[in-house]
């Protein structure tokens, strides 16, 4: 199924842009930024957009939960997958997808295992971590967090914004359709079909074959307060 977001991203992005305009249903104007200076939009809880000249970027609010062993994701939502995730972050993956979307990223398409192997495809992604550190306030590239199983080295490759699936509620089979990105799998580091994003590289699910695992030495400690940053990579123009 062709992936897209039902209508409440409609609502949020019209949202979007009351509030970059500088008004809201009658709320009082926003004064004018100042030039070079940032506009931040909150689009859910957790999930806002961050627009400076050309450059947007989405901002996710979270929480380190895991420092060690073999991951599935760098991000999932809270209550779902914290067992092989680096970060979880308490938000709505439909939010995330439509920031996304506004932020100038093109959804693709998840990974494809029949009748063989087609890598997850769309908008590349570059995400940054952003957290407080001995009293200052830090940004490293989320890569350096992950590291290959054997190799030890950094994870050498961006992500990609699949865009998950929309299925057939199952619980409400008459209903809107249910966005599978809210299972969990929100930001993934082994290939799975309901991602929304994924790494455009084989990387096996199967636990005896997984690649990737948490850099522990480089992740501090559990419980602490992290902003992840998405921020798509536009082609540059000719």
């Amino acid at each position: 199924m062709k992936c897209a977001i039902d209508s409440r991203r409609l609502v949020i992005l019209t949202t979007l842009v009351l509030a970059l305009a500088g008004c809201d249903d009658g709320a009082p104007p926003t004064p004018k930024a100042e030039p070079g200076a940032s506009k931040k939009a909150v689009l859910g809880k957790n999930v806002s957009l961050e627009i400076q000249g050309d450059r947007r970027r989405v901002l996710i609010q979270g929480h380190v939960c895991l420092r060690e062993g073999q991951l599935e994701h760098l991000m999932c939502l809270v209550d779902t997958k914290e067992h092989e995730a680096i970060i979880a972050a308490d938000c709505d993956a439909r939010v995330i997808h439509a920031a996304l979307e506004a932020a100038g990223a093109k959804a693709g398409s998840p990974v494809r295992w029949e009748p063989k192997f087609q890598p997850p495809t769309g908008t590349p992604v570059r995400i940054s971590i952003q957290y407080e550190k001995d009293g200052e306030v830090v940004t490293v590239p989320a890569r350096d967090w992950i590291r290959h199983v054997r190799t030890k080295k950094n994870l050498d490759v961006d992500w990609v914004f699949a865009g998950s699936q929309l299925i057939r509620n199952p619980n409400n089979p008459q209903g809107p359709p249910f966005y599978r990105g809210n299972e969990g799998d929100v930001i993934c580091v082994i290939n799975r079909d309901n991602a929304v994003l994924d790494l455009p590289i084989y990387s096996p699910k199967a636990l005896d074959d997984r690649i990737f695992e948490a850099h522990t030495d480089r992740i501090p400690p559990l419980k602490t307060k992290v902003v992840v940053i998405l921020e798509p990579i536009r082609e540059e123009k000719k």
